[in-house]
């Protein structure tokens, strides 16, 4: 019986301690008014309150996103580079860049 036990937690602290695996995601890139101007593709690694997103060899952390009331508000946060981070559902992520005008939402499988 203790064997099983053992085995059992060696088990669950294998699975907990993997890393989280990255979806490729198709993206469009447009203007923050909605111009379309292209289309992109990522790895997105979903944390659940965060996300990153990795592209040509770059990484960009969300941070935690929050919200006040996840039902009337998209949870979002600030980057370290500037950009504003958004989680729109379980597929759809964001970033939006207003130095350059432009924000790529990238939906996943």
């Amino acid at each position: 019986m203790l064997r099983l036990t053992f085995v059992i937690f060696i088990t669950l602290l294998a699975g907990c301690a993997s890393g989280s695996k990255g979806v490729k995601c198709a993206g469009e890139v447009s203007s923050i008014y909605g111009q379309p101007m292209g289309h992109t593709q990522a790895t997105i690694f979903d944390l659940v309150s965060a996300f990153t997103v990795s592209r040509d060899g770059v990484n960009v952390q969300s941070g935690t996103l929050q919200s006040q009331d996840r039902f009337k508000y998209v949870p979002s946060a600030v980057t370290a580079e500037g950009y504003y981070a958004q989680r729109l559902s379980d597929k759809q992520f964001r970033l939006i860049n207003p130095h350059e005008n432009t924000m790529m939402t990238w939906t996943c499988p």
